[in-house]
């Protein structure tokens, strides 16, 4: 019988390899980004997520279950689909091609305030007033990223590139506060969004005539399957794992504030962008906010 410390210390090891995962993969957007539009890289990732997961529940024994659920489920699976990775990714991925990285990844980490506010008119929950500092640090901390921290001229290098990153922040949150309610297994889950997606995803590429990969070179498509298979597939599983073995959630939680700084390492070596002072210092105000959240919730206690 596996001991709680050592289940915890497991746990650990699987939070960090899933931050490893995250970390990388503002770059690999941005990297991939170079040779194929956003619509094209949402194309091979989903692809090759499903594929993967489709082999995880094929390991399990279980992937007969893909076409034996109810009508109920496969509905719920395409609006799933339309919301993640559809629409998210395709607003992240826009976000990413018009903004430098360490902008796109810094401001996209402000999802978790939005769907405390977004908690208050879907699932009646009430706000306090730590929620209310918590959002006034975390959109601090957009503005200071957004405008370089020129505050008081209020410009940004570009405006549409914000919205998307802010937008994309609103469909993670009614995401996950809708999954709430989701009775699915996970990994099947997951697996039915992704492949309920990808007719939708192929016709917004032929309505688009994206859906052609002539001329692209080796390093984008392999960029798409970077992108597939560790943000989209592998990160998710080893988290599930992570939150699985773990005695104690609320540590193993704080492990993802490692990632926006681990991110901003990756983002300087491999992209070569100058990490500006004010995004150290926008990122910072957006994890303060989060930290006395979770510290001053009754939650968290």
């Amino acid at each position: 019988m596996t001991s709680p410390q050592s289940s915890q210390k497991r746990a650990t090891l699987f939070g960090l390899a899933t931050v490893l995962c995250w970390s990388t993969v503002a770059t690999a957007f941005k990297m991939s980004l170079v040779y194929l539009t956003p619509s094209q890289l949402i194309f091979i990732a989903t692809i090759v997520s499903a594929l993967f997961l489709c082999l995880v529940l094929s390991m399990q024994g279980r992937l007969s279950e893909l076409w034996s659920q109810k009508a109920q489920v496969y509905r719920q699976s395409f609006f799933f689909g339309l919301l993640n990775p559809t629409l998210y990714y395709l607003l992240l991925f826009w976000a990413y091609d018009l903004l430098p990285a360490q902008e796109a990844q810094a401001i996209n980490f402000s999802w978790a305030i939005v769907m405390t506010f977004m908690a208050v008119p879907l699932l009646k929950q009430r706000l306090h007033w730590y929620d209310f500092l918590a959002a006034i640090f975390c959109y601090l901390g957009v503005c200071l990223i957004a405008t370089r921290g020129d505050l008081l001229s209020f410009e940004f290098d570009s405006s549409f590139g914000v919205f998307l990153a802010l937008m994309s922040t609103l469909v993670w949150s009614l995401y996950w506060i809708l999954n709430r309610n989701d009775k699915r297994e996970p990994v099947l889950g997951l697996c039915l969004n992704f492949l309920c997606a990808l007719p939708v995803i192929v016709i917004f590429n032929l309505i688009n005539g994206t859906l052609t990969f002539n001329g692209v070179p080796l390093q984008g498509l392999l960029g798409g399957v970077y992108v597939g298979l560790f943000e989209m597939g592998l990160a998710f599983l080893l988290w599930l794992s992570a939150m699985k073995k773990a005695e104690n959630t609320a540590r193993l939680a704080n492990l993802v504030f490692i990632t926006p700084f681990l991110s901003l390492f990756f983002i300087s070596t491999f992209l070569g962008e100058t990490i500006l002072p004010s995004t150290f210092l926008g990122l910072s105000c957006i994890i303060l906010g989060l930290v006395a959240q979770q510290w001053f919730s009754p939650k968290s206690t």
